[in-house]
């Protein structure tokens, strides 16, 4: 069914009255002694983020989403939910968003009115975009998730469609995290019309060949030093990878495990990100009352079980890398990315740009897609 139908969130109130409740009974674990970052989120750190929680205003948030259009409709067998938001300029480019994982829609509010009305944001007319905006399956509005085998090549063939049945026969797609393999899966298949995928992560690895490390110097070096203390801090892939269930059923009982087991999280907390309590509290609330995160751990399940092989994208592809973020190493990436059109790097910003430094991924996203 191709049928696209408006929707509007309006979360019960029972349901906020249910969470404050639950953060008022919220059980700490004990505090390790030091309250150090090393062994996970600090005790300290939860409660001081669940005091603030107690305070939260979602409604304000349901608003802002809200003001823009959001509809639903079923691909793949799939209800995928979608905010579409159209420039005045009818011949603006369409940019679909993908978003990252832990993350959601939100993550590019602060990006919608400068990419959709540029010329009231330092920018022309001609770098007007028509967004398209949707949730992955199992992230959001986008569910329940009717079966398994929801990896990202599949969304990316989902989005496809989505943007088709919207009328689009030529787009761009921008991605972070979960949302720039998506991207990538655009660009390796290259679908008639596609303008490229702009993104703030390539993940490529070193395969083992020493003649990988030629002509590397301090700087790869030290990016290097830097995949392995990202990798270091991202045990709960792992998790999700074997017993993505098992984590669902704590996440899906308590809201402080939301807010605990999450980069975004622990990126806010340990000082490699900018971004703003609130945004940390208005993402671990909409995983909370969507009781989504347990089919968005399923991912990393998916992607280990899916017995794909490495492929080389020929798409054209833009990369913009943040200091404080996973750090692409760009011999690797033009190993694994046979069009690699456009490279920025930026002096700030972390795992979460789009919320840290909106300003700078828009630029980014006007120069790539000019």
């Amino acid at each position: 069914m191709n049928q696209i139908t408006p929707f509007v969130i309006d979360i019960a109130q029972t349901d906020l009255d249910d969470l404050r409740g639950r953060l008022d009974r919220t059980r700490f674990a004990p505090a390790v002694p030091g309250d150090s970052w090393d062994y996970g989120t600090p005790e300290s750190y939860l409660r001081s983020m669940v005091e603030q929680w107690k305070a939260f205003d979602w409604r304000a948030v349901e608003a802002r989403l809200n003001a823009n259009d959001g509809f639903v409709t079923e691909v793949d067998g799939q209800r995928i939910h979608f905010l579409h938001v159209r420039s005045k300029h009818a011949d603006a480019t369409p940019l679909l968003l993908a978003h990252t994982y832990p993350g959601s829609q939100l993550d590019f509010l602060d990006m919608i009115d400068p990419l959709v009305d540029p010329e009231a944001h330092g920018g022309s007319a001609d770098q007007a975009f028509h967004l398209v905006i949707p949730s992955m399956p199992g992230f959001g509005f986008s569910t329940p998730v009717v079966e398994t085998g929801w990896t990202m090549k599949r969304v990316a063939a989902a989005y496809d469609v989505l943007m088709r049945r919207l009328g689009y026969d030529s787009y761009g797609v921008h991605g972070s995290d979960g949302g720039a393999m998506v991207a990538r899966e655009l660009a390796v298949a290259d679908p008639e019309g596609f303008l490229g995928a702009h993104v703030l992560h390539l993940f490529s690895f070193p395969s083992g060949d020493p003649a990988e490390f030629e002509g590397f110097g301090p700087k790869e070096y030290a990016a290097l030093e830097h995949l392995q203390w990202f990798q270091s801090v991202g045990g709960y892939n792992q998790m999700n990878a074997t017993r993505p269930q098992t984590v669902a059923a704590g996440l899906a009982d308590s809201p402080v495990a939301v807010l605990a087991y999450s980069e975004l999280f622990e990126s806010f907390g340990n000082g490699t990100s900018l971004v703003a309590p609130e945004q940390v509290l208005a993402q671990a609330t909409l995983y909370w009352l969507t009781n989504t995160y347990g089919a968005a751990a399923r991912y990393h399940y998916e992607e280990q079980h899916a017995g794909a092989e490495p492929v080389v994208s020929t798409g054209r592809i833009g990369v913009a890398v943040f200091k404080d973020d996973f750090q692409t190493i760009r011999s690797l990436a033009e190993r694994d990315n046979a069009n690699i059109a456009h490279w920025s790097e930026f002096p700030r910003g972390g795992h979460f740009a789009a919320m840290e430094v909106p300003q700078d991924v828009v630029g980014d996203l006007r120069v790539f897609f000019a």
